[in-house]
């Protein structure tokens, strides 16, 4: 498998859902505001929508869309990283995948525009924070968003987390319960591989 992703931009989550699988695959960086790959080559001849994460198998077809990639992930890899298929708790999966989609990648990715107002911003903040203030409380007394098990889920959360406070420079520290997952996710090793191997940490 190929995975295609820009360091720190939502293909972090897949690429910590295949080392947390133990999957064989190849990372392809791409410079998305060229929508160029690092040997040159177009990005668009690759994926047409130009955005990462994008998950080449080995069959040739090309999946897109990363909740969708990470539960792929998930079921080749048959390490509890989600659910079983059809059962209530693969359904609760999708639920918190479908929330950090929705509800906080898609308020959190337009204040990385530099096209957006500076007074948009509050709008998209104080969304957002409302969510994070959610996730506060559905975290109290769980390690992982299902509960004891790390599933592919918490890969995508810590991404949006990492976005926040990281980047966006968001003061969740009136929230113990959120940063302290935040700690327990990036203390985990295959998160900090995928940290150090994307640049985003530098190896010990």
């Amino acid at each position: 498998m190929k995975l295609y992703y820009s360091p720190g931009a939502c293909s972090l989550s897949p690429h910590i859902a295949l080392l947390e699988a133990g999957l064989p695959y190849d990372l392809v960086k791409v410079d998305l505001r060229a929508k160029k790959l690092e040997n040159g080559d177009d990005f668009l001849t690759v994926n047409p929508k130009g955005q990462v994460p994008a998950l080449a198998l080995d069959s040739g077809e090309l999946v897109t869309e990363g909740p969708i990639i990470v539960q792929m992930i998930a079921d080749k890899a048959g390490k509890n990283l989600a659910p079983p298929r059809d059962s209530d708790e693969r359904y609760k999966l999708l639920e918190w995948l479908n929330y950090i989609t929705t509800e906080l990648h898609k308020n959190l990715g337009p204040m990385f525009s530099p096209l957006l107002a500076e007074e948009a911003k509050p709008f998209f903040k104080d969304r957002t924070m409302s969510k994070f203030k959610y996730l506060e409380t559905a975290l109290t007394g769980r390690d992982y968003l299902m509960g004891k098990q790390f599933t592919v889920a918490d890969g995508y959360l810590f991404t949006m987390l990492m976005w926040a406070t990281d980047r966006l420079k968001f003061d969740l520290s009136d929230m113990p319960n959120l940063m302290a997952y935040k700690a327990r996710v990036a203390a985990r090793p295959k998160v900090q591989e995928a940290l150090t191997k994307e640049g985003l940490l530098k190896a010990a």
